[in-house]
C-alpha cells in the first residue's frame, strides 16, 4: 500500500520553505484514562511520520489534567503501544508537570481582567450559556474585582471550597456565535488523588486552557488534532494571544478515521470490559492496539494501512477488509507456512507400513525461498480437515477427498479413500485409505492428476492445539438491528473455539509468533499457550474479494 495525499505534510513543507518555522515539532497528547485503539493510531502515525518526513521531532505528552479517570496503568500501556508501533518520542512529558506554570498564566489573565471566579452551579451555568441560536447571559459574578478574583482563586487552590462550588472562567463574549467562546471554564475544583501529583492540587485546568499552553511551553509548531476540535481553535488562539507566551503554536485538524464493524468509543469499550463481554482490553476482538497486537496484527500492517488512507479535513470510513489486506501484504513473504488441522478426522492408510515414520522436504514459505525448508513427518496415520472429506463426491467442482477419489497429501503422496468407520451417532471417526508409493512428492510422477491437494498432520508427532476464530464484535446495521442499543447488537458468534493439531515444527512457539497455516489463514500464537498445548488466534483469512 502506498501513502496518499496528506494535507498537513503539505502545510509543513510550506511553513519550512517560507521560514515560518525552523524545525517541525509535533506531539501526541493522549489522556491516560483508557487503552489506545486503532483510531488513535491515525493520530500517532500522523504526528510521528509527518515530523520525521522533515527531520523534525515528536513528543509524547500525557494529558493528565483530570484525575477522576486517569491511572498509571494507562500511562504504561500507552508507552508500550508506541514502542510496539516503532516510535520513540523525543521527550515524554506530563501535562500535570506544567500545573504551576499554567496556574501562573491563569493569574495573569485575572490581573488583565480576562478571567473571573464564578459561583454559578453547573446547571445554572448551562442556562446562562444560551443555545446555538440564542446568545448567553453574563454571570452575576462576572464583574468581580481583580483583587477579589485573585483572593478567591488562591483560596480555590488552597482547598477552601467544595467540588463544583466555584470555577475560574475566561471573560470573553457571552454573545459569541461560537459557544466555546462564551466565557469558557478554565479551572474546576476536584478533590481527588492524582496519579502523579498526589494531593498537591485540588484545582485542575480544563483541556482547552491547558493544551495550548502546553504546546507553547514545548515549542510545538503543528498541533494536530481530530476535526472535533475545529471550533475550539479560536479559543486555542485566544489563550495563546492573551497569556504572553514566548512561542505561538498553531492548531491543525484532520478528519477522524472510522472502520466498518469496529467500535471506537472509549465508553463502549469500557462497558464491554466491565460487563465481561470480552476478556479484557487485550481481547483479540477489541479494536484496541493491545487487542489487535494479540490477535496477530503487525505494527507494519497498521502503519501501512493508516498511511494508505491519506489525511484530509473530512471524516472518513474505511472498510475493515482494507486493514486485513494490509496485514496479508505484510505477512505473505514473512510468515512461515506450517500445517495445522482444525476440526480433524483421522485417516488410516492401510497399505503403509505399520510403525514407520518418514520425513519429507517442505518449504517454509513457497513464495520466499530465503525462509528455507523443513522436514514434515508422514506415517500410516494422519489427520486431515473434516471439511476436506465427503463420503460421496457431489460433483466435478469437489476438489477434495471422497470414497474412491484420489487426492495428493501436500508434499507427500497420492491417497484414495476406501471406506469409513462411524460411531453410534453416525459421526465419522476414521477414514480408511490407500497410498501409491510411486507418487512421492518430488519424484516427478505425472501419470495421472489428483482430484486436489489437501494438507495433513502426522498423528504420532502432532501437537494438540486450540484455534480461536473471530467475527465482528458488533452486528452490522440493518433494518433488523438499526433500532437496537449497543449491547443488543453484540454478535453472539464473535468468538468460536476449535480444537485440532499442528505439526511438530511449532513446538515451543512463543506469543505473537505469526504463521500462515496452509489453506486455513493467518494465525498468531496467543499468550494463553503452554509448551504442550499452543493456542492460536486467527488474524485474517487467506483471501479477500476486497479491492483498493
Amino acid at each position: 500500500m502506498e501513502e496518499i495525499s496528506n494535507y498537513i505534510k503539505t502545510l509543513m513543507a510550506e511553513d519550512l520553505k517560507e521560514g515560518r518555522v525552523k524545525e517541525i515539532i509535533t506531539r501526541f497528547p493522549p489522556e491516560p484514562n483508557a487503552y489506545l485503539h486503532i483510531g488513535h493510531a491515525r493520530a500517532i502515525i500522523t504526528n510521528f511520520e509527518c515530523a520525521k518526513a522533515y527531520g523534525g521531532k515528536t513528543n509524547l505528552r500525557f494529558d493528565d489534567t483530570n484525575p477522576t479517570k486517569e491511572d498509571s496503568e494507562y500511562v504504561d500501556a500507552i508507552q508500550e503501544d508506541l514502542k510496539w508501533l516503532g516510535y520513540t518520542p523525543n521527550h515524554v512529558f506530563f501535562g500535570s508537570d506544567y500545573f504551576e506554570a499554567t496556574y501562573e498564566k491563569a493569574i495573569l489573565l485575572i490581573k488583565k481582567g480576562l478571567a473571573y471566579v464564578d459561583d454559578l452551579t453547573q446547571e445554572e451555568a448551562s442556562k446562562y450559556r444560551g443555545t446555538l441560536t440564542e446568545p448567553g447571559k453574563n454571570s452575576p459574578y462576572r464583574n468581580r474585582s481583580v483583587e477579589e478574583n485573585l483572593d478567591l482563586f488562591a483560596r480555590m487552590r488552597a482547598g477552601e471550597f467544595k467540588d463544583g462550588e466555584k470555577t475560574l472562567r475566561a471573560k470573553i463574549d457571552m454573545a459569541s456565535p461560537n459557544i466555546n467562546m462564551r466565557d469558557p471554564i478554565l479551572y474546576r475544583i476536584i478533590h481527588m488523588h492524582h496519579h502523579r501529583q498526589g494531593d498537591k492540587w485540588c484545582i485542575y485546568p480544563m483541556y482547552d486552557f491547558a493544551h495550548p499552553l502546553q504546546d507553547s511551553f514545548e515549542g510545538i509548531t503543528h498541533s494536530c488534532c481530530s476535526l472535533e476540535f475545529d471550533n475550539h481553535r479560536v479559543l486555542y488562539d485566544w489563550v495563546l494571544a492573551n497569556t504572553e507566551v514566548e512561542h505561538i503554536s498553531h492548531q491543525y485538524e484532520f478528519g477522524r478515521l472510522n472502520i466498518t464493524g469496529m467500535v471506537m468509543s472509549k465508553r463502549y469499550l469500557r462497558t464491554l470490559v466491565d460487563t465481561k463481554k470480552v476478556s479484557g482490553y487485550d481481547d483479540p476482538r477489541m479494536p484496541t492496539l493491545v487487542g489487535l497486537k494479540r490477535r496477530g496484527f503487525t505494527p507494519e500492517a497498521i502503519k501501512n494501512f493508516i498511511l494508505s488512507t491519506g489525511l484530509s479535513r473530512v471524516n472518513s470510513t474505511v472498510d475493515y477488509q482494507a486493514l486485513e489486506e494490509a496485514l496479508r501484504d505484510d505477512l505473505k513473504l514473512k510468515a512461515l507456512r506450517p500445517n495445522a488441522v482444525v476440526n480433524p478426522v483421522l485417516v488410516q492408510i492401510d497399505n503403509y507400513p505399520e510403525g514407520q515414520v518418514e520425513y519429507l522436504d517442505c518449504p517454509n514459505n513457497s513464495e520466499n525461498e530465503e525462509l528455507g525448508s523443513r522436514k514434515i513427518a508422514f506415517s500410516r496415520y494422519v489427520y486431515i480437515e473434516r471439511d476436506d472429506f465427503i463420503e460421496e463426491k457431489p460433483n466435478k467442482k469437489w476438489k477434495r477427498l471422497a470414497i474412491g477419489v484420489e487426492v495428493r497429501l501436500m508434499h507427500a503422496y497420492f491417497i484414495t479413500a476406501t471406506g469409513v468407520e462411524k460411531d453410534k451417532d453416525g459421526n465419522i471417526t476414521l477414514i480408511h485409505a490407500t497410498y501409491d508409493p510411486a507418487t512421492r512428492s518430488g519424484s516427478g510422477f505425472a501419470e495421472r492428476k489428483p482430484n486436489g491437494n489437501i494438507h495433513f498432520v502426522e498423528k504420532t508427532t502432532a501437537i494438540p492445539a486450540t484455534f480461536r476464530q473471530f467475527e465482528a464484535l458488533i452486528l452490522p446495521e440493518t433494518e433488523e438491528t438499526k433500532d437496537l442499543d449497543f449491547m443488543e447488537r453484540l454478535n453472539p458468534n464473535s468468538l468460536s473455539v476449535k480444537e485440532g493439531f499442528v505439526e511438530a515444527s511449532l513446538k515451543g512457539t512463543k506469543p505473537l509468533d505469526h504463521f500462515q497455516f496452509v489453506r486455513n489463514g493467518y494465525y498468531a500464537t496467543d499468550k494463553d499457550s503452554t509448551d504442550d498445548h499452543p493456542v492460536f488466534n486467527c488474524t485474517v483469512s487467506l483471501k479477500s474479494s476486497f479491492k483498493l
